[in-house]
C-alpha cells in the first residue's frame, strides 16, 4: 500500500514535515518513490502567485527543446527555482530539476482564467508529448501558485536528495506520497499526487474499475483526460470533471464515486438530482479498496472512503493547521498538541472536508446530504 500525507495551515511551512509523516509510516510504502504538490506558495514564491509555474524535470537536450518552445509560444521567464542537489546513494541523478515562472504572452493576458487555465494545460500536454518517447522532459503542472515535485527512490533520502530540508520551499497546502505505483512500472507519471487546472488528488488503494472510467473520460473530449499511467490518476480527472466541468458542489464527488442505493437516495433531499446523477455518471462508480485525498482551487481539502471502507485515514488538527494521514502516527507527528479526542476517522458514508486556510473541519454525511 501507499502512505499519503497531507497539510493544510494558515501559515507557510516546509515539505519536509509531510516526508518526516512519510517516514513515520515507513511500514506501509516500500520507499520506492515520492510525489510532491505544494499551493499557496511562500519564500520566493510568496509575490509571484498570479504568474503560472511549470513544474518539471529534463534532459540537457529537453531543456533545450522546452526553452525553445516557451520562447516561441511567447511566454516570459520571470523566475527560476533549482533544488539545491546532494547526492546521495541510490537516487539516480536526473540532468535538471525545475521549477519556472512565466509571465504569459501578451495575447494571453486580458483573458479570462478558464481560458487562461485551457491555455497553460494545452502548453503542458504539448511539451510532455515532445519529451514523453525519450524522456528528455516531463512536466507535472503548469498553473499559479503550485510546484509539483516527482522522483524515484526512498522519500527521506529524496528530501536530502533535493536539500528540501535546507531550501526555503514553502506552501500553506502540501500533499505528499511515498511509494510509486504498484501495478504498473514505476514511472514518473505514474507518481501521485496528480494534478489538473487546480485540482489534485492522491489515493492509497487500487481501482479495479480504472478501465470504463478512463474511456468515459476520454469519451468527454477533454483534452486533459489523457496519460493514465496509474488507474488513480482518474480520481483526479472524476474531480475536476465533475466540479469545475459540470459545475456540481464538491460534495457530489462522493455520491459520482460511491453511489448511494435507490434506497437511500430516497432519503436525501435532492433526490431528484442525485437520482440523475446517478443514472448518467454511472460508469464513474470506482471499484476496490481507496482512501482519496484531494484539494481545489480555492484551498479546500477533503478526505473520503471506498463505499467498503477498506483503507485507513485520519484527519486531526488545530484551528490554523490540519492534517489528512493515512495513519494515526504520520498525523502524531505532524500535530502533536492537538485535542486527539477530535480526530476523525471516515467511514464510508463520509466526506470530512476542511475549509480554505485551514480554519475548520466538518463531515458531511453522504445518507444525509
Amino acid at each position: 500500500m501507499c502512505r499519503l500525507s497531507a497539510i493544510t495551515s494558515s501559515k507557510y511551512f516546509s515539505p519536509i514535515e509531510n516526508i518526516l509523516a512519510l517516514e513515520t509510516m515507513k511500514e506501509g510504502h516500500d520507499g520506492s518513490g515520492l510525489g510532491l504538490t505544494l499551493k499557496d506558495l511562500g519564500g520566493e514564491f510568496k509575490d509571484l502567485k498570479q504568474y503560472p509555474i511549470l513544474s518539471g524535470i529534463c534532459s540537457r537536450k529537453g531543456r533545450e527543446i522546452l526553452d525553445a518552445y516557451m520562447e516561441e509560444v511567447g511566454f516570459k521567464l520571470i523566475h527560476k527555482w533549482r533544488p539545491k542537489i546532494k547526492p546521495v546513494k541510490g537516487v539516480f541523478r536526473r540532468d535538471y530539476y525545475f521549477a519556472a515562472v512565466y509571465d504569459y504572452p501578451d495575447e494571453w493576458k486580458d483573458k479570462t482564467d478558464r481560458e487562461k487555465e485551457d491555455f497553460l494545460m494545452n502548453i503542458r500536454i504539448n511539451l510532455r508529448r515532445m519529451g514523453e518517447q525519450d524522456e528528455s522532459i516531463f512536466v507535472f503542472s503548469f498553473y499559479p501558485d503550485v510546484i509539483t515535485l516527482k522522483e524515484v527512490g526512498d522519500p527521506l533520502e529524496l528530501a536530502e536528495f533535493f536539500g528540501l530540508d535546507k531550501d526555503n520551499l514553502e506552501a500553506k497546502i502540501i500533499f505528499a506520497q511515498g511509494r510509486q505505483n504498484t501495478n504498473y512500472q514505476i514511472y514518473l507519471y505514474a507518481c501521485h499526487p496528480f494534478f489538473i487546472q487546480g485540482y489534485c488528488t492522491m489515493t492509497n488503494g487500487e481501482n479495479t474499475a480504472f478501465v470504463p472510467i478512463k474511456e468515459f473520460l476520454m469519451s468527454r473530449g477533454f483534452p486533459g483526460y489523457m496519460g493514465y499511467n496509474s488507474d488513480s490518476e482518474v480520481f483526479a480527472h472524476i474531480l475536476h470533471y465533475s466540479v469545475r466541468q459540470l459545475g456540481f458542489p464538491l460534495t457530489y464527488y462522493k455520491d459520482i464515486i460511491t453511489p448511494l442505493k435507490w434506497e437511500e437516495i430516497e432519503q436525501r433531499p435532492d433526490r431528484e438530482a442525485l437520482s440523475l446523477v446517478k443514472m448518467s455518471l454511472r460508469p464513474l462508480c470506482i471499484d476496490g479498496p481507496n482512501m482519496v485525498i484531494g484539494f481545489t482551487p480555492d484551498g479546500t481539502c477533503f478526505m473520503v472512503q471506498d463505499a467498503k471502507k477498506l483503507r485507513p485515514g485520519v484527519v486531526g488538527g488545530v484551528k490554523g493547521k490540519y492534517a489528512l494521514m493515512s495513519e494515526l502516527c504520520g498525523l502524531d507527528k505532524v500535530i502533536p498538541e492537538r485535542d486527539k479526542s477530535k480526530d476523525i476517522y471516515p467511514m464510508k458514508y463520509d466526506m470530512v472536508i476542511v475549509s480554505p486556510g485551514a480554519k475548520e473541519v466538518k463531515v458531511w454525511n453522504q445518507l444525509q446530504g
